[in-house]
């Protein structure tokens, strides 16, 4: 099978993570770029990284790249490429655009202009064109201009990969799964530890950890573009799902989701059970500032309330109140928390052994880790 370049978009922070996955799957050439990774592989990789990468929000086959300075001359580029080896008069397509430049500056206006250049081309030719479908097309394509060069790309994944079709039900304030696991994998797990998330909400933290921890892949109940596309190798497809699903072990590790609000438990066990990973997982209603550590040692991961529905002093009391229980009920644990209030992190009181700055959603995030060691340690409290 012939080798091609690919891009895996991801979340901002979570670069590395993902690069560390792609080595994983047997990706070549791999490069780190701005919320993105760019690597080589074959048809096989391409459905591979759509299947098992966890950190991954899309997954791009560019098909061509070039300078470009007006909408006039992006509208005769986009024309010159060969849409029909890509698309038929029956199938459908939509376009996502995205721009940063100071020549383009709407990126509808770039997707419009690419739509046109397409729409114009099946014109010319057959007298009649494809149709647009935004929900679930046949063929998603993305282009990206950054100041000059223009790069257009087949979205192989379709909807953002970190939709991976458990998590219908939502709390208010829910983790992307993408950057779920991407925490996870980021702390250095041994997929043994016990894992605690005592803030569980949706259940995202223990549903992603159950999915590491087993080798299962992410994208196991979800559809993907590729396979709508002219060149989609139905029996590649099946082998690679048959060689992922061998990989998958017994889970080990104790993996927990506790919540102040029975609301919350019962949305985390319904998505858990879509995800078919309950059994793994035990749910318990409880107060994490009445709580104390189950394990000898173990991994704690929380997203606390980051505030917007409080008030901020009783924010700050609330991590005050955090940090202390942290560090006279969890000995021996490590503990690794995510909040879009900087103020209130600093209330926590216990010194930091790594901090990372993370996007949740629009929210510009810091991951702090704390590590309880027995016994008094200086400068913490």
């Amino acid at each position: 099978m012939a080798n091609f370049t690919l891009t895996a978009k991801t979340l901002f922070g979570l670069e590395q993570v993902l690069a560390n996955e792609l080595t994983g799957i047997g990706a070549t050439n791999i490069e780190i770029l701005n919320r993105a990774v760019q690597y080589t592989g074959d048809q096989a990789i391409l459905y591979k990284s759509n299947l098992l990468l966890r950190t991954a929000l899309r997954i791009l086959k560019p098909i061509a790249t070039f300078d470009v300075h007006s909408e006039e001359q992006l509208y005769r580029l986009v024309r010159e490429i060969d849409w029909s080896k890509f698309l038929t008069l029956r199938q459908t397509f939509a376009i996502n655009g995205t721009a940063k430049s100071d020549r383009f500056t709407h990126s509808k206006y770039v997707a419009l202009k690419t739509k046109d250049a397409i729409v114009d081309q099946f014109r010319d030719r057959y007298g009649s064109r494809p149709s647009i479908d935004t929900n679930d097309p046949d063929l998603w394509i993305d282009v990206h201009i950054s100041d000059r060069t223009c790069t257009i790309s087949l979205n192989s994944s379709g909807h953002t990969l970190a939709k991976r079709g458990y998590g219908i039900s939502r709390t208010l304030a829910p983790i992307n799964e993408a950057l779920a696991a991407g925490i996870i994998l980021m702390t250095g797990w041994d997929r043994k530890m016990a894992l605690t998330d005592p803030m569980c909400g949706s259940g995202t933290f223990a549903i992603e950890a159950v999915l590491i921890a087993g080798n299962i892949p992410p994208g196991r109940f979800r559809h993907y573009n590729f396979e709508k596309w002219n060149d989609f190798d139905r029996k590649l497809w099946k082998d690679v799902r048959l060689e992922a699903k061998a990989k998958i072990v017994d889970v080990e590790a104790k993996i927990y989701a506790k919540d102040i609000e029975a609301s919350n438990l019962e949305i985390a066990k319904a998505n858990a059970e879509r995800a078919k990973v309950d059994q793994y997982i035990t749910f318990e209603k409880k107060d994490f500032l009445q709580s104390a550590a189950q394990e000898e040692n173990g991994l704690l991961i929380m997203n606390p309330p980051y505030g917007e529905r409080l008030e901020q002093e009783e924010i700050v009391d609330f991590y005050r109140e955090i940090g202390t229980r942290m560090k006279h009920f969890y000995e021996g644990y490590e503990a690794w928390i995510i909040s879009s209030n900087m103020q209130a992190l600093k209330q926590v009181g216990l010194r930091t052994s790594k901090k990372t700055l993370l996007f949740n959603g629009p929210l510009e995030c810091k991951l702090h880790k704390y590590e309880m060691y027995k016994g008094s340690r200086k400068g913490e409290g």
